[in-house]
């Protein structure tokens, strides 16, 4: 009685075949994964810069850049760990006024009526909570840093390339009032 002989190459062809399949299906369960981590990861940074610009001085480039790689949890200038390309050059933060009838109309802080310091938006506060030179709010967006014009998201770039997901990141958006904006008590007024 004569085995029953499978040919060795087909063996091996459906091997290869199975694995195909699966290293694939693995590779898109790992990049679904890194695309729900980096979502909640955007709305994580935008929390964190927001809160942190809220308490520093806005009249200081160097402590906003800083606040910026904290909010992405660097120490350097560089890309979110796991969500490139997403880096401190995304995080855009903005001051924010009060305005309307009723003071429940957000407008953003033009160049011209930002306050000297964070004591100047004190006082200016204090004259008029409604001013437009009045900072009450702080935002921090995540946009694509070379749309300047508006906020835009980011392409999302795969882990993998083999694997495409035609997404973009959203535009991941936090407010925080704000705190002491760096001031600190005892300041004077500046010029």
């Amino acid at each position: 009685m004569s085995a029953v002989r499978r040919p060795g190459g087909l063996v091996t062809a459906e091997f290869s075949v199975v694995l195909l399949l699966f290293l694939l299906f693995t590779c898109g369960v790992l990049e679904v994964g890194r695309a729900m981590y980096l979502v909640n990861a955007l709305r994580m940074v935008t929390q964190r810069a927001a809160a942190a610009a809220a308490r520093t001085d806005f009249s200081d480039p160097a402590a906003l850049q800083a606040v910026r790689q904290q909010a992405v949890m660097r120490s350097t200038p560089g890309t979110l760990v796991m969500g490139a390309p997403v880096s401190d050059a995304h995080v855009r933060i903005d001051y924010l006024s009060l305005s309307g009838p009723a003071g429940d109309t957000m407008q953003p802080v033009s160049a011209a009526d930002m306050p000297a310091c964070p004591v100047n938006n004190r006082i200016a506060c204090m004259k008029d909570p409604y001013g437009a030179g009045c900072i009450r709010l702080v935002r921090a967006r995540l946009c694509d840093p070379a749309v300047s014009d508006r906020c835009q998201g980011t392409a999302y770039r795969a882990l993998f390339p083999l694997v495409r997901l035609p997404m973009a990141l959203p535009v991941s958006t936090a407010i925080a009032s704000a705190d002491t904006l760096g001031a600190s008590p005892g300041d004077g007024p500046c010029p």
